[in-house]
């Protein structure tokens, strides 16, 4: 059985689904890129913004239209809270809510009688990730989230926070590294709060990781930054843990902030900024900022502008704020209108793109090790355009022979211009 993988949202969802295709392929099955060519497709849905369950819907139709024969099965956030909207789409044979996850691939195949064929079953290897066009994987280390913060609907589709085990981590890591994986993520709802429910955290899980496996880099999802103790800084002296955080600000307003039930003020924000870039000035902070969240007036739009203009970030998720049935913020006074949102947006992608590209520019003349990706382009009748990530997160693009393959290799660049939406780089020898 062909099996065609597809998500929506965030980092977790993408750890999942290669948790998925590892499992598909233990039972016998092939993980496809085409889902025109499967026989079963699974899609890991988001609901985090009324326009990420619309985007859900929307490919749900659309992968039944595009092959009407494959068996579909929806999971994820958006089928967790809509589910008998979800179960009642055309082509939906399943519905595997988020606290089922763990049984998705079981289910699938007893529940829609997939039988698998022996002769085709083997350990889950690189294909699983690769044929997703992977050189890096993402792992879940924990679920759900004991906060509430009154804009997110996640909190309520994920549950009660429950970690993993560091051995089971540990054994996951050790296994894509002997598979041909050099980078792995850590992912979680709610990744700072790690071991709360194992007398554990997060500092000693990547101290374990880094000592017992020989996986070359280790990166970090999206982590609050009220979850950061000295331990944790600490941890960035050693050179496989990735200098890269996404660190959620959501407002640089502290009235937005205790609107939103966030737990970091700005000032607190800011230290944690100075302290990563003191001890690496290229340290690369990436956030999420919500724009024209309920009762945000004109000063509290300007303070926040202001405070993430001289906070440095190398990258800014911008989201427009959509009201969420079921959330707190729902219900807040004060929503703004359409327009005023679209404006704010527009003024705060003017100040990320220049942000990133000033945090580019600081990076030229530097060399790093960068892995590379898969993903080429045609450059020149005989090269191609590669692409691959510095420590630092910074997407690289460089011009080698096209018939040379250096995909998933780490090798050494001098950073040397800016490029569309990426950092040139000369790669040594080619």
């Amino acid at each position: 059985m062909k099996v065609h993988l597809k998500t929506l949202g965030c980092r977790l969802n993408e750890a999942e689904l290669e948790t998925w295709a590892q499992a598909f392929q233990k039972s016998g099955h092939q993980i496809t890129r085409q889902a025109e060519a499967a026989n079963l497709v699974v899609i890991n849905s988001c609901a985090v913004t009324q326009d990420a369950a619309r985007k859900s819907r929307n490919l749900i139709r659309r992968i039944h239209r595009e092959n009407p024969h494959a068996k579909l099965v929806v999971s994820g956030c958006y089928a967790t809270l809509n589910q008998e909207e979800a179960t009642s789409l055309m082509g939906v044979d399943l519905v595997v809510s988020n606290k089922d996850k763990d049984r998705l691939v079981e289910k699938t195949l007893t529940e829609l009688t997939m039988t698998s064929m022996p002769a085709m079953s083997t350990e889950p290897g690189e294909i699983s990730l690769f044929t997703r066009g992977r050189q890096r994987a993402f792992v879940k280390v924990q679920d759900g989230c004991r906060y509430r913060c009154t804009f997110c609907i996640v909190t309520i589709a994920r549950g009660d926070e429950r970690s993993r085990t560091a051995q089971s981590v540990i054994n996951e890591v050790n296994n894509l590294y002997h598979q041909g994986i050099n980078e792995v993520i850590l992912t979680g709802v709610h990744l700072g709060g790690y071991g709360s429910d194992l007398g554990s955290n997060l500092a000693d899980l990547i101290k374990a990781i880094l000592s017992e496996t020989d996986i070359p880099r280790l990166r970090l999802g999206s982590l609050e930054p009220w979850e950061l103790n000295d331990d944790f800084f600490a941890l960035f002296e050693n050179p496989r843990l990735m200098p890269h955080l996404h660190l959620p600000l959501q407002s640089g307003s502290d009235a937005v902030l205790r609107r939103m039930a966030r737990r970091c003020k700005t000032e607190e924000f800011a230290f944690i900024i100075r302290r990563l870039k003191k001890q690496d000035p290229y340290f690369n902070i990436s956030t999420d900022i919500i724009v024209g969240f309920p009762g945000e007036t004109e000063q509290e739009w300007q303070e926040s502008f202001d405070f993430i203009k001289s906070s440095g970030f190398g990258h800014i998720h911008i989201f427009t704020y959509s009201k969420r049935e079921g959330t707190k913020a729902a219900s807040l006074p004060n929503q703004l209108t359409n327009d005023i949102k679209k404006l704010r947006s527009q003024q705060l992608h003017v100040l990320a793109d220049a942000m990133k590209k000033k945090f580019h520019e600081t990076n030229l003349g530097r060399s790093y090790p960068v892995l590379w990706e898969g993903y080429s382009e045609p450059y020149a009748e005989d090269k191609q355009l590669v692409f691959g990530y510095t420590p630092n997160y910074l997407r690289v693009g460089s011009i080698i022979n096209h018939d040379t393959c250096i995909e998933n290799q780490t090798l050494d660049v001098n950073l040397t211009a800016i490029g569309e939406d990426y950092v040139i780089g000369e790669l040594r020898g080619h």
